[in-house]
């Protein structure tokens, strides 16, 4: 199944074998309803750490059977991520999701060398899925949240990851568009510079069944007019799958003119890590959860 929408990724997600995911600190209601709905859908079952009767009120207040959810105790944030990654390393959750907690304390807990979450020298990037209604399918970027300017290596790295998520979705060759300014090789851009040389490699083969192409200015990425106007004629100009931004202020300008402009639906996930993990804002509503829930199950297998 090929996903080009992301009430498509949630079908593709049911089909799949239910995932254990642990909410870190899932005290409040738009955590544990996005779990909820998740349960639901049969894609995961529940582990909450937190507060459990503060867990248990707000279910109470959510209509939810507390039940439904093992509630793992907890008199802290530091202590509900502790008990949290403690369980992906016994093996007793396949994905984690952030729950009521800073997103500094959760990230510290997934990187904590003493669980082995990270490989040494690993990386951990942030893959976002757009379904923009302007555009004919989804849209996989990166990064927009965590890395603030990738160097060669690390976009060598976050276009295997873009590749990854993307056959995921039933993406067989997936096309993958170095984003910069222009697509002139200009030295002194570092964005048209790295483009060249990662589009190279892509030609040597380093990247196996992938269409990885730039530098790439991102109309010429995902409008065909543009691309045919500019005399640009590749697999990935105006059909890119993938876009690969070359900081994350350009990413996060790009992510958030799609949510609060456009209205885009959206899921992320952060890779890199022995499990997915969903680093959701406060600030997003439950269907974002539920999305972004969905997506780490499906990178789970």
């Amino acid at each position: 199944m090929n996903v080009k929408h992301l009430t498509e990724l949630l079908l593709l997600a049911k089909n799949q074998p239910t995932q254990r995911m642990v909410v870190v600190n899932g005290v409040d209601k738009h955590s544990l309803e996005a779990a909820e709905h998740a349960r639901k859908h049969g894609i995961v079952d529940v582990l909450v750490t937190g507060d459990k009767k503060r867990i248990e009120t707000t279910c109470q207040e959510l209509g939810i059977d507390i039940g439904n959810f093992e509630i793992i105790d907890a008199s802290s944030e530091e202590e509900a991520a502790l008990k949290a990654v403690q369980l992906i390393q016994s093996g007793k959750a396949d994905l984690v999701m952030k729950g009521l907690i800073s997103t500094d304390k959760y990230m510290r807990a997934i990187l904590n060398k003493q669980f082995a979450l990270v490989e040494p020298g690993g990386l951990l990037t942030h893959v976002t899925l757009i379904d923009n209604k302007s555009y004919h399918k989804l849209l996989i970027v990166t990064d927009v949240a965590i890395i603030p300017f990738p160097n060669l290596q690390q976009k060598e790295v976050m276009i295997r990851y873009l590749v990854q998520v993307a056959r995921k979705l039933g993406i067989d060759q997936p096309k993958v568009a170095l984003i910069a300014p222009t697509e002139q090789v200009i030295e002194s851009i570092p964005a048209c510079a790295d483009a060249a040389k990662l589009k190279q490699m892509g030609a040597d083969g380093h990247f196996p069944g992938a269409f990885v192409d730039g530098p790439m200015a991102l109309d010429v990425a995902i409008d065909q007019e543009s691309a045919t106007i500019k005399g640009m004629h590749s697999e990935t100009a105006g059909d890119a799958d993938c876009l690969l931004f070359p900081n994350i202020d350009a990413g996060n300008v790009f992510y958030k003119t799609n949510t609060k402009l456009c209205q885009a639906e959206q899921a992320a996930v952060v890779v890199g890590a022995k499990v997915p993990v969903v680093l959701s804002s406060r600030g997003d509503s439950t269907q974002i959860k539920l999305n972004s829930i969905a997506l780490a199950a499906l990178m789970s297998h």
